[in-house]
Order: C-alpha cells, then sequence, then structure tokens
C-alpha cells in the first residue's frame, strides 16, 4: 500500500510575501484548510512545511507556508509534489479506495485465472473505468461498477473481476 499521496504541485509564487499557487491534484481542493503540514518532495529528500494560510484562486489553492517569506524561495520549488502521510488523507468510503493503491494490482478473473494487472483508472464522471493490462499484452477496459469488481484487496494487491459479455 502507499503511505503517501500527492495533494498538489507547486506552479509558481503567488504575490511577494511567498505564497505558492499550487495546483492541486485531489478530488477535493478544499482539504487544504484542514492540512496543518504538506511533505514536498525536492528530488533530493522530502522537506515537512507547515500550512500558515491557505486561499483560493480559481482552479488553484494559494498557501502560505511558515517561515517562507520570499518570492525566490517559492519560484526554486517550481513544479515539485506536495503530499500527505495515510493518516492524513481523505477516510474513503466502503467500496472507495485511492487510485495509487489500486495501481499495479493483480487482477483475477471469478474463475481464479489471472487476468493481467490494473495499470491506470481513467475517470469518466459517470463511474470510473479500470484499464487491465492483460496477460497478452492487450488492455481491457472495466467500468468500475459492481456488477463488474466482486472483491478488491487492498492489503494484497488483488482484485477479482467479472468481464461482462462484449468487453473482450
Amino acid at each position: 500500500m502507499v503511505e503517501r499521496f500527492q495533494v498538489g504541485v507547486i506552479s509558481s509564487a503567488h504575490g511577494v510575501k511567498g505564497e505558492a499557487k499550487v495546483y492541486p491534484t485531489t478530488d477535493d481542493s478544499g482539504r487544504f484548510r484542514k492540512l496543518k503540514q504538506v511533505i514536498l518532495d525536492t528530488g533530493k529528500g522530502d522537506r515537512i512545511l507547515e500550512i500558515e494560510g491557505v486561499k483560493f484562486f480559481k482552479q488553484f489553492v494559494i498557501v502560505k507556508f511558515k517561515g517562507i517569506d520570499d518570492r525566490n524561495e517559492i519560484e526554486g520549488l517550481r513544479t515539485h509534489a506536495l503530499y500527505v502521510t495515510r493518516d492524513q488523507a481523505v477516510k474513503c468510503n466502503k467500496d472507495e479506495y485511492f487510485i495509487a493503491d489500486l495501481l499495479d494490482m493483480t487482477v483475477f478473473e471469478e474463475n481464479g485465472s489471472t487476468l493481467g494487472s490494473l495499470v491506470d483508472v481513467m475517470q469518466t464522471g459517470a463511474n470510473d473505468v479500470y484499464v487491465i493490462r492483460t496477460m497478452q499484452g492487450q488492455e481491457l477496459l472495466l467500468p468500475a461498477i459492481k456488477e463488474c469488481i466482486l472483491s478488491v484487496d487492498v492489503e494484497h494487491s488483488k482484485m477479482t473481476v467479472h468481464v461482462l459479455e462484449g468487453l473482450r
């Protein structure tokens, strides 16, 4: 299981007082209001950043980090990702999963045979679609609906599915 989740990417500086314009990579950008800190991936290691203030501007989250008061320091962090630990992550409801936990999961058919592995999740609006790379190297698109997804075991990284007629 993944132990941390990306919640945003620093896009640029905002203003002259060290605020960062963050492009949210989470479904709920409002969650930044509740966060006390994030993990910055510097490329050379992790750095914990305490959040001092949050506001919103168009599709961006404007974040003020404690101890960073200079626009130039934020500019040096452009394109760096921000993460939270699993315990800071939004809690999933029943039959909801983090995409990061699903990726690379081994997918089995209901008869027990290995179908392949889950390589991507497409978010379509109505329901997600799981992209499965079959053992033969083909792509199979499977809707994430109860009729198709029979069980998901995140701890053991496996999923059991029923492939509806016509999807192969």
